[in-house]
């Protein structure tokens, strides 16, 4: 019964070092207090950061925007890729050359994509603000980046076009072990392809559903990288969410605990979210 772990035993010492070593010291930094502005006011503050972080009007807001942030995206990615995957499992000239170029944006650094997006949503050197007035979306060519009512727009498009590859590869993968038979017997039954969607593709993708929808959440709801570039979390806080709060608040502020504090909560949002959607896939599994 021990061999097994012997053998074990280096893999999991090296997730240990890696993952969970710094995992307990980040969540302790929450009950300290960690600023380099002040090197000799430290030491444990018990509920403190917790407390100020209740009474923080900018983490509550950095929250809402975070759930507006992330469910934009993973609708957008999810209905998209969905749709990007059915297309891939039929055959038509020139498939693999679109498959390439769905796949794309996945290669493409984050800082490049966000870069660009910054540079078309710009109304002096980018083309959107342009097309946007000329379709009558927008009343005149300006930022949409600088206005606080439209700002979370431009980080979410850049979003969609870089994580909808990621549903597309593993719907796309989920698509193609489906049994053909059951398609085949469907059309002999008489089934439309509605039916045969809904009966047949929709209950197999379902358990793969569940999960690349919980891993991509969580992964949106980390993602500081195109909202810091594109917006930096302005303006006003408009596209701030919690991962840039936590980021500006220990790399410009340099107050690590209290940074660490809104990355537990955010660890705890992300935790209840996960165990929710873990119950509902194997409810889904069980049908």
């Amino acid at each position: 019964m021990v061999e097994p772990y012997l053998y074990l035993s280096p893999a999991i010492l090296l997730i240990a070092l890696v993952m969970l070593v710094p995992l307990v010291i980040g969540i302790s930094y929450a009950f300290q207090a960690v600023n380099l502005l002040r090197p000799f006011d430290t030491g444990w503050v018990g509920l403190a950061n917790f407390r100020a972080l209740w009474a923080d009007n900018k983490f509550w807001l950095a929250l809402t925007n975070t759930f507006w942030w992330t469910l934009g995206s993973i609708v957008f990615q999810f209905f998209l890729g969905l749709g990007l995957a059915l297309i891939l499992n039929t055959q038509f000239y020139g498939k693999r050359l679109v498959q390439a170029l769905v796949f794309l944006p996945w290669a493409v650094p984050t800082f490049l994509s966000a870069l660009t997006w910054a540079w078309l949503f710009n109304p002096t050197i980018g083309p959107l603000p342009h097309w946007l007035a000329a379709l009558g979306v927008l009343s005149e060519p300006f930022n949409i980046l600088g206005d606080p009512n439209l700002a979370m727009w431009g980080p979410i498009t850049a979003n969609v076009w870089f994580g909808v590859p990621f549903f597309a590869i593993t719907l796309l993968a989920a698509l193609q072990s489906i049994p053909g038979e059951l398609y085949e017997a469907a059309e002999i039954d008489g089934a439309t392809a509605w039916q045969m969607f809904t009966k047949i593709t929709l209950p197999f993708l379902a358990p793969m559903i569940a999960i690349t929808v919980m891993l991509r959440t969580i992964w949106i709801a980390n993602f500081a990288d195109l909202i810091f570039v594109m917006t930096g979390g302005g303006p006003a806080n408009s596209t701030q969410i919690l991962s840039t709060y936590i980021f500006t608040t220990a790399f410009r502020r340099l107050d690590f605990g209290y940074a660490s504090a809104i990355a537990v909560a955010l660890l705890g949002v992300l935790l209840l979210y996960a165990m929710i959607l873990l119950v509902l896939r194997r409810k889904l599994v069980r049908i």
